[in-house]
């Protein structure tokens, strides 16, 4: 509803950024990782989702030759080649606790995954990310982010005198952003209609098996018109820290590593 003013007919992660869907630069960034299984679970408009990644046209994101009146195209680089794709329908009114656990059996035999609201966007480590993950050895953790809203923090007695009023940016003050590491294990904190970060989150921490990871980076979310505004605008101006992909390769594992499961 906060985007509808952009467009009633697709679904969030289909809205685009420059030429290409927000799920789509966060799948870029995942598979730069060396994630590049997905599985998408779909609600609204899953059709259009199913409908952008059978029709893609790679040459839109790469460096091709056309030869042959047109009739031959050669790419000289590609996007999803290695990419594999589960589209599941979840349900068109399910919360994402119910989502998650619609594709628990599509999850094959990995013991960790990583999960995603797949309405925003980061610059975030995630190989540093991953490492505290394994390190620390919880059931879950979530990637934790300053909120990027222009509202003040005020802070006043039970009378209303205000003692302090600053910038959200300026306060000790953190949201969820989105981004989500889990062991299997999830699941066994899970009871059929439940909201994932409500009554199951509320089991992990009362096991101390949650983890909050804090980063300084670049976090932007796709709430309303004016957060695509500003992602687009970074886009076109080249400034768009998301896009690891275009800088020096971080070093990752070997392996493919846990499937990545956007929403």
């Amino acid at each position: 509803m906060r985007i509808r003013e952009y467009s009633e007919s697709i679904p969030k992660p289909i809205v685009p950024i420059g030429y290409r869907p927000v799920l789509w630069h966060l799948m870029k960034y995942y598979a730069h990782f060396g994630h590049t299984e997905f599985i998408l679970c779909l609600g609204y408009r899953g059709d259009v989702i199913k409908q952008y990644f059978l029709d893609y046209n790679e040459c839109l994101s790469n460096d091709f030759s056309l030869s042959g009146g047109g009739k031959s195209i050669e790419l000289h680089s590609r996007d999803m080649e290695d990419w594999k794709i589960t589209f599941v329908e979840t349900g068109l009114h399910s919360n994402i606790g119910q989502r998650l656990k619609a594709v628990q059996g599509y999850l094959g035999d990995d013991e960790m995954f990583l999960a995603n609201y797949a309405d925003g966007l980061s610059d975030l480590s995630l190989t540093d990310y991953l490492a505290e993950f394994r390190r620390q050895d919880r059931i879950g953790s979530f990637l934790c982010v300053r909120p990027s809203q222009t509202f003040h923090i005020v802070s006043a007695d039970n009378a209303g005198v205000v003692s302090d009023i600053r910038h959200v940016s300026r306060a000790d003050f953190w949201i969820n952003g989105g981004f989500f590491a889990f062991k299997r294990a999830i699941f066994d904190y899970m009871k059929d209609g439940e909201e994932l970060v409500e009554q199951p989150f509320q089991r992990l921490i009362a096991e101390g098996q949650l983890l909050a990871y804090r980063t300084p980076g670049f976090w932007q979310c796709m709430d309303t018109f004016r957060d695509k505004q500003l992602l687009d605008d970074m886009y076109a101006r080249g400034n768009a820290p998301w896009e690891l992909w275009k800088t020096p390769a971080e070093s990752v594992s070997a392996d493919s590593g846990p499937r990545t499961q956007p929403r």
